[in-house]
């Protein structure tokens, strides 16, 4: 009974708690409330995660770099899922036990749970990420290789003439011309490396213009390169952005090539000149008026000389350097190229490898031409151009020759420098007939593909940067256009028609690109018998439905065609006539209509592809096609055009209508790439099927006994994702799917790129998947396959497997919670063998990943394991304690020879990265990145030595070592011991807490393979944070970049063998090195520095150095010799409370340090809280600083001299004036020992004094007055010595404090100076001050914002009055300006004990955008405003402050009035009015029905008599009381009148 009674209890006294009772019981009352909110909330966070999941992983695979941000949220929502779980598992426990022996167990766990609750709510605030990621700057230039670069005379004086220009002033255009074939695109692309390299300039971006350039597509390759993503579609709309995204970038080189004509960079939006001096343009063209047009710097790029053109020819031909009689006849043969790079490449290679008759030949064909040819289109390269061609044929039979030939002709259809689709030229190669001996269309493909890299071996192909594209040279291309102009091939291309060009009908082929949609005179019908080939593409255009329009009737007469390619092109309504010979209808972007009808016009059609493109339907026209081979159905997602498969049944496959009639009996491949409703089960009577692209969802797969044909090429996605590596043959994406995968039986023997994702029911790939061992598989990526425990388990093999995953070269493993290991038993043979790149993410079981002491005896006689793994990624592995498992004794068997890349985060358990073994093979690794791995101790696990062998070399050398980044490892303590890595340029170690030393090797090594060997001469950037046990660090002598961060125990930098080999040093930052004493190691004995003492110690010269920065280093002493730093831009020290000096300045009885320095590039310098410091420079030449911007010293006690010259001209008595004519930011702040000195400083824009020699000797020292207008830096009368009327015109911040002896700020008010620039003027215990401006001074204060006077004593007036201005004055009636401050904002006037009043108050608003009026404790202070002229008020005036919404007036004794009497005044912005201890103010206030405030002032008789006829609205106003009113805050202490 009780157990049912106490919950009623509970619940009575859990409502009465929800009111009363503390926090505490709420973990009783709200259990269940806790619990639910709980569950809900992590469940959120989940799927949460998912999402976010998928949009990184969606991120990563288009190469984007994820922001920090977003990681770091996902590690922080996988670390709160984990550590809930047992949180939830825990509530479930509680479930099960009975209701009163939980008390204690429930509070704590709803407690547990409460916290939890805001943290995971945090979470999801936090997770709504617009972008994941981010593209990868491109950096352009240095992508492009110009391996091809000949260093010739030519070159080389071209390549200098052109840096020359490049760093000449004035000059923006560069022309680089010279004759077709002669390497101009090379030695541009060459110039760009240098100077992308050299870091001459910000960016390098390069394009093709050619002789019909596309606008857009260059601006959308321009703004690539600077990351910029238009908002307009005009060509002139985005050129204009481009320009003003460009003119941000200080220094740009734009390498235009291939140029024909004069052209306007502006409407691409490229700026030069005037609009950007520091943009330059290098442009590429044959023709040398092109140059003269655009008014370039020409340079003229001349042909190799014959020695030259030799070399390059006897390289390309791979011939030996002999006197033999084949190099005779060679030599002749290199003699007819001309000198041309292009041809002599073109024709080596044609004749490479072949016979001395072969040779003679050649030569023959040579002496033989009769050179009629176009001489000023091809020029001399024509002859060697047609000995390639010719050699195509040689040594094969008569027909492949030919249809080699046909393939490099077919390239020469398609537009200038278009990188042309591989397949396309394969679809079109069988649609002319090549190769028709070959029946299937996959052997036809490998036939045209070898012809392909015949021509390109030849020199007449170009590669690209993908596999499955190649390219031809512009001089090439028109070598073919050259020999289809007459003969049986005859051929026509044009680019850009606006007009329909002349034509006869001996074409055979026929290429119109980019033709206009209101092309002129396009006919309806043309008489082409014997063309064969047409390509018609329509223009490129933004408006998607701009198509060009054909009639049928166009192509009535074309009864040879066989080839038919269309772009962008509409067809009306009658469709295709009869083209009996057509093989091969290509159509890109197309409308269609009537399709299906025009097929019966098209029976011996072979290829038929369709992309992007809208047609009625497809139907049973289709199925008649009975020599179709190949088939093509696919859209593209970023046109808004879609295949319309209309099949007019819904749940039965096209295939199976026709079946017994044609239904596709010759079909070879098909490619539908949109998700069809296709039954499977029809692929069965594709009987000659060998080729397959499907997209299928998960339940289209059959569940009965079904398995795919066997297929020689496919692509097969099951899921939603659709992402494909076109350069797989064989992939296969299963996705989402649990059941058998038996269907795919037949496919994962020959698979090349297998994608398992979220896939259930299997434990491993070998044998589970396919016993055969996977062997054709080249990329294997696996994700959420939670099953999954290995990827090959040989445990209970009989010796079946004897080969797996032999050919696997990048594996991708993500998120597999239950993996274990890579391999569960003895490794088969060429286990991994020809792997190449590894990565491991979020695998929370995983131990070991490479377990070598597995393998097999039959391994240990091959390649070793691992030999071909080039870069290696493991992340989020909390488990793993060893990356290898591995003895010495498998040196053999295992070698990391090919490592380049390795990068190591999260794993938690590690402790080592590399085996001594391996470490000894790791001869090519470039980069190691290692963050976030706790317990990781050792780099390479040199402290077990009973894993060195007894002969093993103890030096591990890594000659190709470059980056290492380190951070974030607490327990990390050594990183390289004996190990050489002089290669290594950038090292960045960050939050090792424990990190002794990195790296142990001062002197030189002597290795006998290697010779003498110096440390780290390569190192350019070094970085070291938060390392609090680092003692020791390195350098090397081309060191550019030092930064270190909170190394306390560092107590120098340097040590005294490798301190004077830091002549590259450009950047030095220090921070929080609490030990740190001297940069070099040997000044850490000495007690206190004297450089001036020590005769024979080397000072540290740091000749390039260009920016010092230096923070809270609390015991530095001293930094470099000032000698030679004719580079320093930048000095910044702060809060260094020992250091005495920063340079070597001292000077001795034996006159050491006495040289005189010039400080030609510092641009600023700043000095902070060193409370020790003396001196800054000494012994500087009169022109010692003419850049110097920005000098700023704060809190320096003992600083006695900023500067000190030898040099008499720099010196008017003990006055020291240094010339400064760039200076605009001026700060000295409490250094009360300074030195006076005057800076003549015309350009100054900020200038702060403060505390600055208030010491009594220093206190009005002799300054001498200059004839330039100066600055005086000191505790002296005046400030400013003017002697320009519009001296110091452009300064906008005045601050003056703690002067005691300033008198005036300007020494002459005779002169007129203009202040029109000043914002801010503070001006504060300056106790001598009477006076600040003149009123023609006030009256240019224009810009004047902001205005703070505090502790000024004897200041009796802001602004002189007219009588108190010298007679001699210039300047002029005064009177005929009204005094106005129109942009004044804030005032604070404090503790001025002589102020009377503050402005003059005349006909115009003379503060109409005050803001904020603060006016306390001025003891003489009379009124706020007075008239400038003492006129009588008459009537009421009214004064308007429309913009004031903030009015204090505090301890004012004296105060009368705000305004003059007569005077009324409304600020209806008013938000708090504070009056206090003003006994005298005759200024009364109160509110409207607005809650507008009003002040109004009694006349001056009611003060002295009774107030017998005062109005009403004085009467009730407040006067002479304290009061404190803010807008909207309780009842208004105003009173109100209407």
């Amino acid at each position: 009974m009780a157990e049912y009674v106490a919950p009623a209890a509970v619940e009575i006294v859990a409502d009465q708690a929800k009111e009363y009772a503390s926090p505490y019981l709420r973990y009783f009352f709200r259990y269940g409330e806790i619990v639910e909110d709980f569950k809900n909330q992590r469940m959120a966070l989940k799927l949460r995660k998912q999402r976010v999941d998928t949009h990184v992983d969606e991120a990563k695979r288009q190469t984007e770099i994820i922001y920090d941000d977003v990681k770091d949220w996902l590690r922080n929502a996988e670390q709160e899922l984990e550590e809930t779980q047992n949180l939830k598992d825990e509530i479930d426990r509680v479930k099960c036990l009975k209701w009163c022996s939980k008390w204690g167990w429930r509070y704590s766990l709803s407690k547990k749970l409460a916290e939890k609750i805001p943290i995971i709510s945090k979470l999801l605030e936090t997770s709504n990420f617009a972008q994941v990621g981010y593209r990868r700057p491109l950096q352009g230039i240095e992508f492009i290789t110009s391996t091809d670069f000949m260093d010739s005379e030519s070159s080389k004086s071209a390549f200098n003439q052109i840096m020359e220009a490049i760093n000449a002033k004035g000059v923006n255009m560069i022309g680089l011309h010279g004759m077709p074939g002669v390497g101009k695109t090379t030695l541009a692309k060459e110039v760009g490396k240098h100077a992308r390299e050299q870091k001459l300039f910000d960016k390098v971006v390069m394009f093709t213009m050619s002789q019909n350039p596309n606008i857009r597509t260059i601006q959308d390759k321009v703004a690539e390169m600077f990351g910029l993503n238009f908002h307009t579609n005009t060509e002139e709309g985005r050129a204009e952005q481009l320009f003003r995204s460009m003119q941000r970038v200080n220094k740009i080189l734009v390498i235009v090539d291939d140029l024909w004509e004069e052209f306007k960079m502006e409407s691409i939006g490229i700026p030069f000149g005037d609009e950007h001096g520091s943009c330059k343009i290098l442009l590429t063209t044959r023709r040398q008026q092109v140059c003269t047009k655009m008014n370039c710097k020409e340079i003229q790029l001349g042909i190799l000389s014959e020695d030259e053109a030799w070399v390059l020819f006897r390289d390309k031909a791979g011939l030996e350097d002999d006197c033999s009689t084949l190099n005779d006849v060679a030599k002749e043969v290199a003699a007819q190229c001309k000198g041309l790079p292009l041809a002599i490449v073109v024709v080596a290679k044609a004749l490479k490898g072949e016979s001395l008759n072969g040779w003679r030949d050649a030569n023959q064909r040579f002496k033989d031409s009769t050179h009629l040819y176009d001489e000023e289109v091809l020029g001399s390269v024509l002859e060697p151009l047609k000995l390639s061609y010719y050699y195509l044929k040689k040594g094969i039979n008569q027909m492949t020759g030919n249809h080699i030939q046909m393939c490099f002709l077919l390239c020469s259809l398609f537009p200038e420098d278009e990188e042309i689709r591989i397949e396309e030229l394969v679809l079109c190669g069988i649609g002319v007939g090549l190769f028709p001996n070959v029946y299937s269309i996959e052997e036809k493909r490998k036939k045209i593909v070898e012809a392909l890299k015949k021509l390109q071996k030849s020199g007449l192909l170009l590669e690209t940067d993908g596999a499955d594209t190649i390219r031809i040279h512009d001089v090439i291309r028109d070598f073919a256009h050259w020999l289809t102009s007459t003969g049986e091939n005859r051929f026509m291309v044009k680019d850009t028609l606006k007009e329909w060009p002349h034509m006869d009908e001996s074409y055979t082929a026929i290429a119109l690109w980019n033709c206009s949609s209101i092309i002129k005179n396009f006919p309806d019908k043309v008489e082409f018998s014997k063309l064969k080939t047409l390509f018609l593409v329509g223009e490129r255009k933004r408006n998607r439905d701009d198509f060009l329009v054909v009639f049928g009737t166009f192509f009535e007469e074309m009864k040879a065609l066989q080839v038919l390619l269309l772009q962008r092109v509409s067809f009306s309504l009658k469709g295709f006539p009869s083209l009996p010979n057509l093989k091969t209808l290509w159509c890109y972007n197309c409308r269609l209509k009537n399709f299906s009808s025009s097929l019966t016009n098209m029976r011996s059609l072979e290829i038929l592809a369709l992309i992007g493109t809208e047609i009625d339907e497809i139907s049973e026209e289709l199925m008649k096609l009975s020599a179709l081979k190949y088939l093509r159905l696919s859209s593209t997602s970023y046109l808004n055009i879609f295949i319309i498969l209309q099949w007019t049944k819904e749940s039965i496959s096209p295939l199976a209508w026709y079946q017994g009639k044609s239904a596709l009996t010759s079909l070879q491949e098909l490619h539908v790439v949109p998700k069809i409703n296709l039954n499977l089960l029809e692929l069965k009577s594709l009987s000659r099927l060998t080729a397959l692209s499907l997209r299928l969802s998960t339940n289209q797969i059959p569940l009965e006994d079904f398995v795919l044909p066997k297929l020689q090429r496919y692509i097969i996605v099951v899921g939603e994702n659709y992402i494909i590596n076109r350069e797989a043959f064989r992939t296969l994406d299963i996705q989402d799917f649990s059941s058998s995968l038996s269907a795919f039986n037949n496919l994962f023997c020959n698979v090349e790129e297998l994608s398992l994702r979220n896939v259930g029911g299997q434990k491993n790939i070998v044998p589970s998947i396919d016993e055969m061992g996977v062997n054709e598989l080249t990329s294997l990526q696996l994700k959420s396959c939670n099953d999954m425990e290995f990827l090959l388990d040989t445990k209970n093999d009989q010796g079946s497997t004897t080969v797996a995953f032999s050919n696997l070269v990048e594996l991708n493993v993500e998120s597999m919670v239950s993996l274990k290991g890579l391999c569960n038993g003895v490794s088969p043979t060429r286990f991994l063998q020809n792997l190449k790149e590894v990565i491991i993410n979020d695998c929370e079981e995983l131990q070991v990943i490479f377990q070598i002491d597995k393998l097999s005896e039959r391994t240990k006689c091959q390649t070793p394991l691992l030999s071909n793994l080039t870069k290696l990624s493991l992340h989020s592995l909390p488990k793993l304690k060893r990356i290898w498992e591995v003895k010495p004794s498998h040196r053999a068997i295992a070698s990391l020879q090919s490592l380049k890349v390795v990068t190591i985060e999260s794993c938690d358990n590690l402790k080592t990265i590399f085996s001594p073994c391996l470490a000894l093979s790791m001869l090519h690794l470039q980069e190691l990145y290692i963050s976030y791995c706790d317990r990781l101790e050792q780099v390479i696990c040199f402290g077990q030595e009973d894993e060195i062998i007894e002969n093993d070399c103890l030096l591990y050398c890594w000659p190709e070592f470059r980056v290492l980044s380190i951070r974030d490892c607490e327990s990390l303590k050594y990183i390289f011991t004996n190990t050489l890595i002089q290669p290594l340029e950038s090292v960045y170690i960050g939050n090792c807490h424990q990190l002794i030393q990195i790296y142990n090797m001062e002197q030189n090594i002597v290795l006998s393979e290697l010779g003498s060997q110096e440390s780290l001469t390569d190192l350019t950037l070094l970085k070291l944070r938060s390392s609090p046990e680092l003692k020791y660090m390195w350098n090397g002598p081309n060191l550019h970049s030092l930064q270190i961060t909170k190394c306390d125990k560092l107590t120098y930098l340097f040590s005294e063998i490798t301190a004077p080999t830091l002549v590259h040093l450009q950047f030095l930052e220090i921070w929080n090195c609490y030990s740190l004493e001297h940069l070099i190691g040997e000044a850490e004995n000495m007690d206190e520095i004297d450089v001036s003492n020590i005769k024979d110690q080397s000072p540290l010269f740091l000749p390039k150095l260009e920016v010092v920065k230096i923070r809270r280093c609390e015991n530095l002493k001293y930094l470099c010799s000032s000698q030679g730093l004719a580079y320093l831009e930048s000095i910044d020290i702060e809060d260094c409370p020992r250091l005495i000096q920063i340079f070597n300045m001292e000077k001795n009885k034996d006159g050491f340090g006495l040289q005189n320095h010039c400080w030609t590039k510092l641009k600023t310098l700043r000095i902070v809280d060193c409370q020790l410091l003396k001196y800054v420079f000494a012994n500087t030449l009169s022109l010692g600083f003419p850049l110097l911007e920005s000098l700023h010293l704060e809190n320096c006690p003992q600083l006695l001299q900023v500067f000190s010259s030898t040099e008499g001209r720099d010196v008017i008595g003990d006055h020291i004036v240094p010339n400064v004519p760039f200076l605009k930011n001026l700060e000295v702040s409490n250094c009360p020992q300074i030195s006076c000195f005057s800076v003549q400083a015309q350009l100054i824009e900020e200038l702060v004094l403060s505390n600055v020699g208030n010491s009594r000797q220093l206190c009005n020292t002799d300054v001498p007055v200059l004839n330039e207008g100066c600055i005086v830096v000191g505790n002296h009368e005046e400030v400013f010595q003017v002697q320009d009327g519009y001296s110091f015109s452009r300064i906008k911040i005045l601050e003056l404090r703690n002067l005691f002896e300033v008198r005036v700020i300007w020494n002459d008010f005779a002169q007129v100076v203009t202040l029109e620039n000043l914002t801010t003027l503070t001006l504060s215990d300056c106790k001598k001050l009477r006076y600040i401006f003149s009123p023609m001074m006030a009256r240019s204060l224009s810009h004047l914002e902001e205005l703070f006077i505090e502790g000024c004593e004897e200041i009796e007036r802001l602004i002189l009055a007219k009588d108190q201005v010298s007679s001699s004055s210039s300047n002029g009636d005064t009177s005929l300006q009204p005094m106005s401050f129109p942009k004044l904002t804030r005032i604070i006037v404090t503790n001025c004990n002589n102020l009377n009043s503050l402005f003059p108050f005349g006909f115009v608003p003379v503060l109409p955008k005050l803001k904020s009026l603060i006016v306390k404790r001025n003891s003489k202070l009379e009124q706020v405003f007075e008239l400038e002229e003492k006129l009588e008020v008459v009537a009421e005036e009214e004064m308007k402050f429309d913009k004031l919404d903030r009015l204090s007036l505090k301890e004012l004794p004296p105060l009368i009035h705000f305004f003059p009497k007569g005077y009324h005044s409304v600020f209806p912005e008013m938000i708090e009015l504070k009056v206090r201890d003003c006994p005298k103010l005759t200024t009364g206030f109160f509110v409207d029905s607005q809650e507008f405030v009003h002040f109004k002032t009694k006349a001056l008789q009611l003060v002295e008599q009774d107030a017998v006829e005062e109005s009403i609205t004085v009467r009730n106003a407040i006067f002479n009381e304290n009061i404190y009113w803010s807008r909207g805050w309780g009842e208004s202490q105003l009173p109100h009148i209407a």
